[in-house]
């Protein structure tokens, strides 16, 4: 082998398990991870070739003191579903206070939904 194909060979790995690397963190490696707790705003399945679950969770505000911004805040938090069961059990809580274990993701992924956030565990629905 040829020292010009050595080299291009061993740049060819490099470049390939950069980009290895970079697919397995940018959207298989769970950044973080939690529990949220919020009303449950909607829950549907949607989608053109991937049918995937998504949600809306209104989580409660609270009153600021500050003077430019006094009023009711409230956070939401847009989740994915990939687990039938889970996406079952919201399917029948539209509407009610819901508590989501949940992982983050630093990118989607068609099949996986919509958003940086899947939840994978219903805590518990009042």
């Amino acid at each position: 082998m040829s020292r010009k194909a050595k080299i291009i060979t061993i740049i060819s790995l490099i470049a390939v398990l950069g980009l290895t690397l970079f697919i397995f963190f940018r959207f298989f490696f769970v950044y973080s991870t939690g529990v949220n707790a919020g009303d449950l705003n909607y829950f549907q399945k949607e989608g053109v070739i991937f049918k995937t679950y998504e949600g809306k969770m209104i989580q409660s505000g609270f009153r600021s003191t500050g003077k430019t911004t006094e009023g009711l805040h409230s956070n939401e938090l847009k989740f994915s579903v990939t687990d039938k069961a889970v996406a079952d059990t919201l399917m029948r809580a539209s509407g009610r206070r819901v508590e989501l274990r949940w992982k983050r993701y630093m990118g989607t992924l068609p099949w996986r939904g919509n958003s940086q956030y899947v939840a994978t565990e219903v805590l518990s629905i009042e």
